[in-house]
């Protein structure tokens, strides 16, 4: 009589530690558990789907009452525990699935069994399946058992989602964390299983079911039976992707080499032939950015182990990736990342994907994407246009006395209607957090003023020649001052300035923390030292206002601030009011007291 078809994920699952596929750490300190006989009361066993969790714990439960173990710290598989426990007739080991049995009854159930001591072996070990299924009334009935458990008796959890365990549960359990099962290590256990079964299997067929499983090797195994079924046991490349309806890589590698020759319409007859197979521009996307990834990743020696894949596959794609240079596979993922976040609201995908291919195309090609000042390649976002000229477009300030050469597309400035505000002195010409730069000389110095809300140059105002603006343009070529000072008086109008802003908390907070230190003897220049960006930005956006109030207060203007980050110990922290509310209460208690009789608040 026949025997009956067993698939491959039941006919090879694990049944040593030896033969657990892509845990060898973890599986050599359950061995040395055991070996010590150190067997803790309960353990959690966390890990993706099919990572062997369950394998192991079955394992484990058969090995701890194993009369023969092996030297190598496996089960003999020959005593009469081992074999009850392969004949499915086992008392000692008792399996729960708490995806169906959750309920507080059922855990009542559990708990009444624990009483009942093993009638052959030395521990009564219970696996507890999908555990984060348990309901919290049934978690909390478990508590107790769970923590102080008879000694003949182990508890194994295994879950696929360990956030969902309750805190009172983690703490009262050992933690394995399963890995992902790399490629190689399933290609590898692919092989044997297809000598077992005396199939003919081309490795790079391998590497595309493993890939299809996604690092789960009862996965592989399932999708291995279903190719094999299909091409009778000769598991080739194209059996592979064409059973699995999954994308040639030889496609992504085509597009590639599109990409170094700049040929556009290569690119999108190779798009076509994609679409003709029967495969959603969505899936061609993600499928284009993984490769990019994969080549960027392999061209460089050092992040080659990055790629999980095996040792052939990896020097196939260092070769590939070294054809472009890194910059092209950054600018290249970008385009890819904003070209799936328009996907869904694009009115066609097809002309997305396209505008896509071309874009990557120009990226290598001999006509790169650029701002138009021909400065090398910069990223424009998917559905950007290009840069249109304004009707009212903001000319660059100009140098006093030159008039601004005439254009055909902007026309001239109208004359200001009101008188312009002063302009404090310019921001952000150092690099970083650089609050104001050393002043230029008077005849190289560019003042743009404002009026009604559009920028004049000098030389137009002088060429209307209204008083207001003639006074500011006095102010702005006088002699600089250039009054000497002390640091105290600086850093008091410092705390005076702080102290007129009270509702500014990040900006009081920063400038009670970090007062100025003049830099060197003699010089104007000012160091303020914060803590983090945010403090940074704050002092940038306010060093306009607070350095004119710094100037004027104190007739010089060639005070500059400059704004680093700490990059030493923390500094002591500034108190709010609500702090320093809180210090006076504990200092004085009687405080307290005056604050509730007169029912004061903050």
């Amino acid at each position: 009589m026949e025997e009956n078809y067993i698939v491959s994920a039941r006919k090879y699952r694990p049944s040593t530690f030896s033969s657990v596929v892509g845990q060898k750490a973890l599986t050599a300190t359950l061995r040395n558990a055991i070996a010590t006989n150190h067997l803790a009361h309960a353990y959690l066993f966390c890990g993706s789907r099919g990572v062997g969790k369950t394998s192991c714990a079955r394992i484990f439960a058969k090995t701890i009452n194993c009369q023969n173990p092996t030297p190598q710290g496996d089960p003999c598989n020959e005593c009469a525990s081992c074999r009850a426990f392969n004949e499915n007739r086992s008392l000692n080991i008792i399996e729960l699935d708490a995806a169906s049995n959750n309920s507080v009854d059922d855990i009542r159930s559990l708990v009444d069994q624990v009483q009942i001591p093993p009638t052959d072996g030395r521990y009564r070990v219970f696996i507890v399946d999908e555990v984060h299924m348990l309901s919290t009334q049934a978690f909390n009935a478990f508590l107790k058992t769970l923590e102080e458990p008879p000694a003949y008796v182990i508890f194994i959890l295994a879950t696929t989602e360990k956030h969902k365990i309750i805190p009172t549960i983690l703490s009262r359990c050992q933690i394995y964390d399963f890995n992902r099962i790399t490629i190689a290590d399933m290609i590898d256990h692919l092989e044997y299983v297809a000598a077992q079964e005396g199939f003919t299997a081309e490795r790079q067929a391998l590497n595309v079911i493993a890939r299809k499983a996604d690092g789960a090797m009862r996965d592989a195994l399932s999708i291995f039976d279903q190719v094999a079924a299909s091409s009778r046991g000769n598991i080739t490349y194209q059996s592979a992707i064409d059973n699995l309806n999954v994308l040639d890589s030889r496609y992504y590698s085509r597009l590639v080499e599109a990409f170094v020759a700049g040929n556009v319409p290569d690119a999108l007859l190779i798009y076509k032939e994609v679409r003709d197979r029967g495969f959603d521009s969505l899936f061609f996307l993600n499928g284009l950015a993984g490769y990019l990834r994969d080549l960027m990743v392999a061209r460089e020696p050092r992040t080659l182990g990055l790629l999980d894949t095996d040792d052939d596959e990896r020097a196939l794609m260092a070769r590939q990736g070294a054809m472009l240079p890194p910059e092209f596979y950054y600018a290249a993922m970008s385009l890819c990342n904003e070209a799936d976040m328009a996907y869904r609201t694009a009115s066609s995908k097809t002309f997305l994907i396209e505008l896509l291919l071309i874009r990557l195309c120009q990226q290598s090609g001999p006509s790169p994407i650029s701002d138009g000042a021909g400065e090398g390649r910069k990223l424009r976002p998917v559905s950007g246009a290009a840069p249109t000229i304004t009707s009212t477009p903001q000319p660059a300030p100009t140098p006093v006395g030159s008039r601004p050469a005439a254009t055909a597309t902007a026309p001239p400035q109208p004359a200001p209607q009101s008188a312009p505000q002063p302009t404090p002195a310019p921001v952000g010409s150092r690099p970083a957090a650089t609050a104001n730069p050393q002043p230029a000389p008077a005849r190289q110095r560019r003042t743009p003023l404002r009026a009604g809300g559009k920028h004049i140059s000098l030389s137009s105002a002088l060429d209307d020649k209204p008083e207001a603006i003639q006074a500011e343009v006095q102010a702005a070529t006088a002699p600089r001052r250039t009054t000497p000072f002390v640091d105290e008086a600086l850093v008091s109008l410092w705390e005076e300035f702080a102290a007129a802003r009270p509702t500014a908390h990040l900006l009081v907070n920063t400038m009670r923390q970090s007062a100025p230190r003049r830099r060197t003897e003699g010089e104007c220049l000012f160091d303020v030292t914060v803590e983090n960006q945010a403090q940074v930005d704050v002092m940038n956006e306010t060093a306009p206002e607070l350095l004119a109030f710094l100037r004027d207060r104190l007739n010089n203007d060639h005070i500059t601030l400059e704004f680093h980050i700490n990059q030493g110990a923390s500094m002591p922290s500034a108190w709010n009011d609500r702090e320093l509310l809180a210090h006076i209460v504990d200092r004085h208690p009687y405080a307290a007291r005056f604050i509730a009789d007169f029912k004061l608040t903050l």
